[in-house]
C-alpha cells in the first residue's frame, strides 16, 4: 500500500470534480469557491448529480450535511439518494437544492436561548470551500457535506459558521496591510492551522467495567499505580505493537479521507500518544481535526480498544491537549509570519507581530476564554500545561529586538544563531535556532507560527481560531486605517511598531510559567489570572468583545449571549453527571467491596482467634480499624453530597448555579474520592470492583 494510491480516495476533490464537471461548470465552481460570483442552480443540479455518482461508484447509499452544532461533536442526517418509486423501480438522486441546503430540527440541539422549543426550523447551507467526503460506517457508505448551520432568523446555531465570518475579517484587514507594502498579488491571506491532538487508549474490557470512564471519559476514582511517568520512560518510547496495528490502521482511514496525517509517538504519560497533521487552511483544519476524533473513536473500537480525548483521564499523570499551530499566509505562498534572516529589518513582519502583541494583550481574557471547558480545568495552570495566565514567548532573538525597538536603539542588532558542536567526529557541526522553545507558555512564536497551547484534547478548535482570527483583524484594521492616511508610510509605520511594542510589552514572557514568581508578577503587569472556565465565560459578553465581534459581523451580542449561556449550562451539567456518577459508583461499587472486605476479614479473625486464642491478630486489627475508618469517612462525604446537590440545582441564577457548583459541589466531589482511593490500596484486589489505574494505563 502507497499513500499515494489512497491520499484523499474519499474525498470529492478538485481534481474530481475537473474530472467529472463539464469544463464551464467547474470554471463557475472555482469562482464561486473564491467568493468571486453565487453560484447557479444549473450548475449546482451537475455538481449534485456528479458527487452522487461519484460516492455511489464509492458504495453510498445515503448522503447528510455533516455540521458542527454547539454540542462541540459533529451532526448528521442520513438521507437517501433514492426517489419515489415507479413501477417498482427507482431512480437515484441528489439535486442542487438537496446539496445546497437542508432544514433539520433547531430546537433539539444547544442554542442558549436563540431557538425556542416551539420554534424548531433551522438550516443548514453547504460550505464549498470544504470538500464533500464519503465515510464508511457500519451503517454503510455516507456521502457528507459540510455545511453550516443557521437559525430561521440567520443567527448561528454552529462552530463553523462564526469561523468562516472570521477568515473573511482577518483577510480583508490583512489585504490592507499587504497593499500598503505594495503587494498586488496576492488576492486572499488565509489563516492556516495545524492541531496536535493528543489522546489515550484503554483495553475496552477494562474500560466497561468503569462507570465513570463510560459517563464521563475520566476516572472520577483511583489511587496512583506504583509506576506512573516518573523515569520518563513512555515519551517518545517504542509504541507497542497493539497501539501500532491501531496507528497504522488510523492512519489509512485518515489519509483516504484527505487528512495529511504525519506524526504519531508515544506522550509524557503511560498509554498517552499523539497525532499531529501537515498545515491546511483554517476551516478544512476544523473539519479535518473533528473527523480526526471521530476516526480515531471508530478506529479503536475495531482493535479492542477505546479512544479516551477527555483532557484528564487519570489523576497524578499528565493529561492532554491540542495544540493549536496558527499562522496566516497568502494565496500566492507568503507567510506573513515568516520572520526571514533579519527579522529586524522585515518591517512588514514586524508590523505583523506589533500587531499580534496588541491583539493578544488587549484580548487575553477572550483568548482564556476561547480555550475553556470543563476537562481543561484539570490541566490549565497545574504544572503540566500552559497557566491560565495568557502571555507571549517570543525566544530571545525577538525578544531582543523588540527590546531595542521599544527603547528607540538607533540601528537594530541581531543575536547570532550559532552554532552546535557535538564534540564527535562523525557528527557534522549543526546550525542552531537563535532560540530555545518554552513548554510553559500559552502562546509561543515557533518559528513562523505562533503555537496557542492551551486548547483541550476534547474540544473543537472552531472558538480558539475564531478568537485568533477576530483579534487579529481588529489589531491589522486599526494599523491600516493610520497608516493608510500617513503621508511618509516607512516613518509612520516604523512609529507605529515602536509604539504599540511598547505598550503591550507586558504581553511578553521568555520565563517559567509554571512559576508561581509568574503569577505575582503577571498580577503586577496587570495580566488577568482567569483560573476558572467559570471566570472566563464573561469575557464574551464584554463591551470590549462585543465591539469586537460586531465590528467585523462575526457575532451578534444575542450570538455572545447565547454561547455564554451554553458554556454555563456545559459546565453544570457535566459537574452534575459526574457528582452523580460518583455517588453511584460509591454507593453501588466501592462501600459494598470495603464491606465485603472488613465482613470477611472479621470472620477470618474469628476462625483464627477460636483456632489459636493466643494467636496475635493485631495486624488485622488495625487493618480492620483503619478500613472501617476509611468506610465512615466514605460514608459521611457520600450523605454530605447527596443533599447538596439538591441545594445547589435550586438555585435559579444558570452562572451562580455554575459558581456554586465549582466551590461547592467540587470540593465535595474530591471529599469523596479520598478515602476511596485509600481503601483502593488496602481491599484485595479480587474484592475491589474496578480495573486500577495500573490495569488501565499498563495493560494497553
Amino acid at each position: 500500500m502507497r499513500i499515494s494510491d489512497i491520499f484523499g480516495s474519499n474525498v470529492f476533490s478538485m481534481s474530481v470534480m475537473k474530472e467529472r464537471l463539464p469544463k464551464k461548470t467547474y470554471a463557475e465552481m472555482v469562482r464561486a469557491m473564491s467568493g468571486g460570483e453565487k453560484l447557479s442552480m444549473t450548475a449546482a443540479d451537475e455538481v449534485a448529480n456528479a458527487m452522487k455518482d461519484w460516492a455511489v461508484e464509492k458504495g453510498a447509499t445515503h448522503y447528510t450535511h455533516w455540521f458542527q452544532p454547539l454540542t462541540g461533536v459533529t451532526a448528521e442526517k442520513h438521507d437517501s439518494f433514492i426517489t419515489s418509486p415507479t413501477d417498482s423501480k427507482t431512480l437515484l438522486q441528489l439535486t442542487g437544492k438537496q446539496l445546497i441546503m437542508g432544514e433539520p430540527d433547531a430546537s433539539s440541539f444547544p442554542s442558549g436561548g436563540l431557538r425556542s422549543t416551539h420554534y424548531a426550523r433551522g438550516y443548514t447551507a453547504w460550505d464549498m470551500t470544504s470538500p464533500a467526503f464519503v465515510k464508511e460506517m457500519s451503517c454503510g457508505t455516507i456521502l457528507c457535506i459540510p455545511t453550516i448551520f443557521i437559525s430561521y432568523n440567520g443567527e448561528a446555531l454552529d462552530k463553523k459558521t462564526p469561523l468562516l465570518r472570521s477568515m473573511e475579517a482577518v483577510n480583508t484587514q490583512a489585504l490592507r496591510i499587504l497593499r500598503l507594502f505594495g503587494n498586488t498579488e496576492a488576492k486572499r491571506v488565509l489563516p492556516f492551522v495545524g492541531p496536535e491532538q493528543e489522546y489515550f487508549l484503554v483495553d475496552r474490557e477494562k474500560y466497561l467495567k468503569r462507570r465513570d470512564l463510560i459517563y464521563t471519559g475520566r476516572t472520577l476514582f483511583g489511587a496512583p499505580a506504583p509506576k506512573g511517568q516518573e523515569l520518563e520512560d513512555q515519551y517518545f518510547g517504542v509504541i507497542r505493537e497493539r497501539v501500532g496495528a491501531f496507528m497504522s490502521d488510523l492512519n489509512q482511514e485518515l489519509w483516504k479521507l484527505g487528512i495529511p496525517a504525519m506524526t504519531q509517538h508515544n506522550e509524557v504519560a503511560p498509554a498517552q500518544y499523539e497525532l499531529a497533521p501537515i498545515y491546511t487552511m483554517c476551516n478544512l483544519a476544523v473539519d479535518q481535526n473533528q473527523l480526526t476524533m471521530e476516526t480515531m473513536k471508530r478506529v479503536a473500537t475495531r482493535h479492542g480498544l477505546v479512544c479516551l480525548l477527555h483532557e484528564k483521564p487519570y489523576a497524578g499523570v499528565n493529561g492532554s491537549g491540542k495544540h493549536n499551530n496558527w499562522s496566516l499566509g497568502t494565496d500566492t505562498g507568503e507567510n506573513l509570519l515568516d520572520p526571514g534572516d533579519t527579522p529586524n529589518e522585515n518591517l512588514q513582519f514586524l508590523l505583523v507581530l506589533a500587531c499580534i502583541m496588541r491583539a493578544v494583550d488587549r484580548h487575553a481574557d477572550l483568548l482564556r476564554c476561547s480555550a475553556s471547558n470543563v476537562g481543561n480545568e484539570h490541566r490549565l495552570g497545574a504544572q503540566e500545561a500552559p497557566p491560565a495566565i495568557i502571555s507571549i514567548f517570543l525566544g530571545d532573538q525577538l525578544d531582543d529586538v523588540v527590546a531595542q525597538i521599544v527603547s528607540n536603539a538607533a540601528s537594530i542588532k541581531l543575536l547570532a544563531s550559532g552554532q552546535l558542536d557535538s564534540g564527535v567526529s562523525t557528527i557534522p557541526v549543526l546550525n542552531k535556532d537563535a532560540t530555545d522553545r518554552n513548554r510553559t507558555s500559552p502562546f509561543a512564536f515557533t518559528g513562523n507560527k505562533f503555537e496557542f497551547r492551551m486548547v483541550g484534547s476534547s474540544d473543537s478548535i472552531a472558538e480558539a481560531n475564531i478568537a485568533l482570527n477576530a483579534i487579529m483583524a481588529e489589531a491589522m484594521c486599526e494599523a491600516a486605517d493610520q497608516l493608510e492616511q500617513a503621508e511618509g508610510f516607512h516613518t509612520a509605520c516604523s512609529q507605529l511598531i515602536h509604539r504599540w511594542m511598547g505598550k503591550h510589552q507586558r504581553i511578553v514572557f521568555n520565563g517559567d510559567g509554571y512559576s508561581d514568581a509568574w503569577v505575582e508578577e503577571a498580577k503586577r503587569r496587570g495580566l488577568p489570572n482567569l483560573v476558572s472556565m467559570v471566570d472566563a465565560v464573561p469575557a464574551l459578553t464584554t463591551e470590549k468583545s462585543e465591539a469586537l465581534f460586531g465590528k467585523f459581523g462575526i457575532y451578534t451580542r444575542s450570538e455572545l449571549e447565547a454561547r455564554a449561556e451554553i458554556m454555563y449550562e456545559t459546565y453544570v451539567k457535566v459537574i452534575k453527571i459526574e457528582a452523580n456518577t460518583m455517588i453511584h459508583m460509591a454507593a453501588k461499587h466501592y462501600i459494598p467491596a470495603a464491606i465485603t472486605f472488613t465482613t470477611r476479614l472479621g470472620q477470618s479473625m474469628s476462625a483464627v482467634s477460636a483456632a489459636c486464642p493466643d494467636a496475635d491478630l493485631s495486624v488485622q486489627r488495625k487493618l480492620l480499624t483503619q478500613v472501617s475508618s476509611l468506610l465512615a469517612d466514605a460514608s459521611a462525604a457520600l450523605e454530605q453530597l447527596k443533599p447538596l446537590m439538591g441545594r445547589v440545582d435550586s438555585i435559579q441564577d444558570l452562572e451562580e448555579m455554575a459558581n456554586a457548583y465549582r466551590e461547592a459541589v467540587i470540593p465535595a466531589m474530591a471529599a469523596l474520592r479520598h478515602p476511596i482511593d485509600e481503601l483502593e490500596l488496602m481491599v484485595d484486589k479480587d474484592i475491589w470492583p474496578v480495573p486500577t489505574y495500573g490495569d488501565l494505563m499498563f495493560e494497553v
